[in-house]
């Protein structure tokens, strides 16, 4: 899609929504997500068990790196890429930003944040990991000048305090042990932990679902958002700052509702 056009669509999200249901009809190993099937809480934990390594899977990279470098060639023009943009927002808002600030993300893929943190002018030294190995091999073939590591998420081998910023970098919705997954973003983190593009659910308890993520079957969590926040909180962490990059509202029951947010967090225990 030209980016002419891309950027007229984005004004309209509604016709955007509707696009991205026929794309995903029509070419689901492109589509980022789809066959959103929502499932019972008891019978998630069974299918994030037997789906666990679904992220693992060697097409994955190569089919989501397509994907990236369209949205790197707009973001290197200067044409808003609204994923990118509200992580680069949130890092410039962080109060004490300095030149340099060691930064680990969490769930790297292929470490494009890298570069878009660098076309942003963002004075980051940036570390990448993610427990999928064909990712990590490609971000070391793409960045070579840059440190990536194969780690879990539920259990890093980065020493306490060891980045000024940790980025939970959207891996953290299709993680079974989310709850240990936030206590390692926040163990690892010095000043601020970030989680990075989180779907949560305003009104409802935790919702699951079984879906495709460029044709491969995964498990996505959308999180209950004050049950998320007892948790950052538990974790030694004080919520900062909040930016949206989509939201909805329950037609007819404005209590309930659904967006994906970032969020910002500063680490208050060492």
């Amino acid at each position: 899609m030209p980016s002419t056009m891309r950027v007229a669509i984005n004004r309209f999200p509604k016709l955007k929504a509707q696009l991205k249901r026929l794309r995903d009809v029509l070419m689901p190993s492109a589509s980022v997500s789809s066959h959103y099937i929502e499932m019972k809480p008891a019978e998630a934990g069974g299918e994030a068990a037997r789906l666990r390594s679904a992220w693992q899977a060697d097409k994955l990279p190569r089919r989501q790196r397509e994907l990236v470098n369209r949205q790197l060639e707009e973001y290197r023009r200067g044409l808003p890429v609204d994923v990118f943009d509200v992580l680069v927002r949130a890092l410039r808002k962080l109060p004490g930003m300095q030149q340099n600030m060691s930064v680990l993300e969490i769930g790297c893929s292929s470490g494009f944040y890298s570069e878009v943190l660098r076309i942003a002018e963002l004075p980051m030294n940036y570390t990448g990991c993610d427990y999928s190995e064909a990712f990590i091999a490609l971000a070391r073939e793409i960045y070579p000048a840059l440190h990536f590591d194969v780690e879990d998420a539920t259990a890093l081998h980065y020493p306490t305090n060891s980045f000024d910023v940790a980025i939970s970098g959207c891996c953290l919705l299709h993680i079974p042990e989310y709850e240990t997954a936030i206590a390692e973003t926040a163990r690892v983190a010095k000043q601020y932990a970030v989680f990075h593009r989180t779907p949560v659910v305003i009104g409802q308890p935790n919702k699951y679902f079984r879906k495709r993520a460029y044709g491969v079957e995964t498990v996505e969590i959308h999180f209950n958002e004050p049950q998320f926040f007892a948790l950052i909180e538990q974790h030694g962490l004080v919520l900062e700052a909040i930016f949206t990059l989509s939201e909805e509202q329950d037609a007819n029951n404005p209590q309930v509702g659904s967006a994906n947010r970032t969020y910002v967090c500063r680490k208050v225990t060492q």
